[in-house]
């Protein structure tokens, strides 16, 4: 009788977490959305000041620089956080909110990159210390942080399946947790993406990315799969030749923290003042990429594509960090959206494979890649999609490109 009451008070706790969860994605995105809204669009319509994207962008860098030599490196990368929770159960707490400055600044300044890394960190603090404080579930601690990763991935992607796959899948094995750990999982997760969508639908906010539209094409043409596919690893291979380049320059620079911040907001302002689609994570402008497409050409979208693959490594390993999921999935249907033009066929349909093979090939995560795409493209798409993510996981990245820890 007291284990069952023990289970229900800590199902109530999992639920709560869940609530927290949720509430704070909300609040910091809200923030996050806020801010880029008034330095991006409300200041510049007051000025008339040709430089304005370089100016912010590297007093960005400067302030981003000097926030970390005082509070440190922070926040860590997505990968470096699930490994750490993976392997202890645990994180850090001591410094949440000097890593909620970390992970914001550089969104605001425009950055290339996306905020699941640095909320993920902050999330698996906070929740490592509500553990600590639950005495009598001193067994559930490591359970409960874990729980609180998923959760925070599934309300970020908007994908509840991805929050539960993604920490899971690896490439070895995929083990899965207890049917009644399992529950708690989805109990956590659904109850923070539901207050994440209520808090939503009670503010008037968008969610994010939108599912694209696809009106089918000729059975014929999904030959053009295996073409896409090859497409999608390739940027793949690029995106790693870039991060072996700019993982290369941080290690001789290490020590020069505000000199690196500074160089990546400098040249994030460059590329955002010729190419303004190469800043910020990519999600709000995928749909403005699909449906200005013919206009942008498919050398320009190309183009922009690659700069922003290197961008992002670029603004990752200068200090500026946050998540590589939402450019690189940007990246793959600007990608996508050129080989559409050049074929000429539907963009949605060589979208999803470009997008899906490169995602595929930096996650090596084949479920949990179409997981997280579902949100961006149709259902009808998914075995086309399993084909792609397959492939892009065992058509391994030459070891040239790979980095020597």
């Amino acid at each position: 009788m007291k284990n069952a009451k023990n289970n229900i008070l800590f199902l109530f706790y999992t639920i709560l977490l869940g609530v927290i969860v949720g509430a704070i994605i909300w609040a910091f995105l809200k923030v996050m959305n806020l801010g880029i809204e008034f330095l991006w669009n409300w200041v510049p319509s007051k000025l008339d000041f040709p430089f304005y994207t370089l100016c912010v962008c590297t007093a960005g860098g400067l302030l981003v620089g000097l926030w970390k030599k005082k509070f440190g490196d922070y926040p860590e990368e997505l990968a470096v956080v699930l490994g750490k929770v993976k392997k202890t159960g645990r994180y850090p707490y001591h410094n949440v909110f000097s890593i909620l400055g970390s992970a914001l600044f550089p969104l605001l300044f425009g950055t290339s990159v996306g905020p699941e890394a640095g909320l993920t960190g902050v999330i698996a603090g906070l929740c490592t210390w509500v553990g600590d404080k639950l005495k009598h579930y001193k067994k559930e601690v490591e359970e409960l942080t874990r729980i609180g990763m998923s959760a925070t991935l599934g309300t970020i992607f908007r994908s509840p399946m991805f929050g539960f796959i993604e920490p899971i899948e690896s490439e070895q094995d995929t083990v899965l947790p207890k049917t009644s750990k399992i529950v708690l999982y989805f109990t956590a997760i659904l109850s923070s993406f539901g207050i994440f969508i209520l808090l939503n639908k009670l503010t008037g906010t968008k969610t994010g990315m939108e599912s694209l539209p696809f009106d089918g094409i000729r059975l014929e043409q999904y030959l053009y799969a295996l073409l896409l596919t090859v497409v999608g690893i390739a940027a793949g291979c690029i995106y790693f030749a870039f991060k072996k380049i700019t993982v290369s320059i941080e290690r001789k620079l290490k020590r020069f923290t505000i000199l690196r911040a500074v160089s990546g907001g400098l040249l994030l302002g460059v590329s955002g003042t010729f190419l303004p689609l190469t800043m910020f994570s990519g999600e709000h402008q995928i749909s403005e990429v699909t449906e200005s497409a013919t206009k942008i050409g498919a050398v320009m979208l190309i183009v922009i594509a690659v700069v922003k693959l290197l961008l992002t490594n670029i603004c990752i390993d200068s200090g500026l960090k946050g998540g590589h999921f939402f450019p690189i999935i940007f990246c793959g249907v600007s990608i996508g959206c050129a080989f559409g033009l050049i074929l000429g066929i539907n963009m949605v349909f060589c979208a999803a494979v470009v997008t899906t093979a490169l995602v595929g090939h930096t996650l090596k995560k084949p479920l949990a890649t179409v997981l997280l795409l579902m949100i961006v493209f149709p259902v009808r798409l998914i075995p086309i999609m399993l084909f792609a993510a397959a492939a892009a996981k065992f058509i391994p990245t030459p070891k040239f490109l790979t980095i020597k820890k």
